[in-house]
């Protein structure tokens, strides 16, 4: 099972310090990876080192900011500068712009910056690196709200909204974007698989809306911290050697009824 360890390989993990970041970074770096995570704030990053540590985890933090095309140019050069190469890419960053249909039209367009424009620049630099090195696998954080339509009846009486246009506009996109990625790089032997978690159960989540989540998975609840640790781990490591050009649904069979 040795194709499952992440040593000796970096790993960057883009937007490392939110939700799914958190849980991606343990992940990389209890598989042995050499894990970097990013942030948009410079002053956050010792922060961010110290809050792994304290949970054991050893994880570098480096600025970045997906909406900037000169921060996007320059991540290679920092981690060539410490590492030499980058053997995983992680696309996790998302900048959830809108909160509702009738949003102004500029929050949509900021969203595409990050979410479309940002998204495309960071796996072409990352990825033509790989192809120089013709090795490397990258990982598109999905959702499952890229392959299914907002279910009204989960918000229904709530203070709560589905109906989040550019969220779905760009996870949908994602999914073929990651197929384009695949073709493209497959020659040299850089994959490129998405990865669309179902919803992450926090403390934050109203217990009506919980029991109306649950009642649509198979398995009958929301994702624990860890679900995704397992397939994340899988497309990054050399255990996906033949895998590329695919659509991982982590969900508890949400999407599948």
């Amino acid at each position: 099972m040795n194709s499952f360890s992440l040593t000796g390989k970096t790993v960057l993990i883009t937007g490392g310090a939110g939700l799914y970041g958190t849980q991606i970074a343990i992940a990389c770096a209890q598989a042995g990876g050499n894990v970097y995570v990013t942030s948009r704030d410079k002053d956050r990053l010792a922060d961010i080192e110290e809050s792994f540590e304290k949970e054991g985890h050893t994880v570098h933090a480096i600025q970045f900011d997906q909406e900037d095309l000169d921060s996007i140019a320059a991540i290679r050069n920092k981690l060539e500068d410490r590492e030499g190469k980058c053997d995983v890419l992680i696309n996790n960053a998302v900048a959830r712009t809108m909160s509702h249909y009738n949003d102004p039209l500029e929050r949509f367009a900021r969203s595409m910056a990050v979410n479309a424009t940002g998204l495309f620049e960071i796996t072409r630099v990352i990825g033509d690196w790989m192809a120089e090195r013709e090795s490397g696998s990258i990982v598109n954080i999905g959702s499952i709200q890229g392959m299914v339509g907002p279910d009204h009846t989960l918000y229904q009486g709530l203070p709560l909204n589905g109906f989040i246009p550019d969220y779905f506009f760009h996870k949908g996109g994602m999914i073929n974007f990651t197929r384009f990625i695949a073709s493209y790089y497959g020659s040299r032997q850089v994959r490129c698989n998405c990865l669309s978690p179902g919803g992450f159960q926090t403390e934050k989540n109203m217990p009506e809306f919980v029991e109306r989540y649950n009642e649509r998975t198979m398995l009958g609840r929301m994702a624990k911290s860890n679900d995704i640790w397992g397939p994340i781990v899988f497309l990054a490591s050399d255990a996906s050697l033949y895998v590329t050009g695919t659509n991982i649904p982590v969900d508890g069979g949400y999407t599948a009824k």
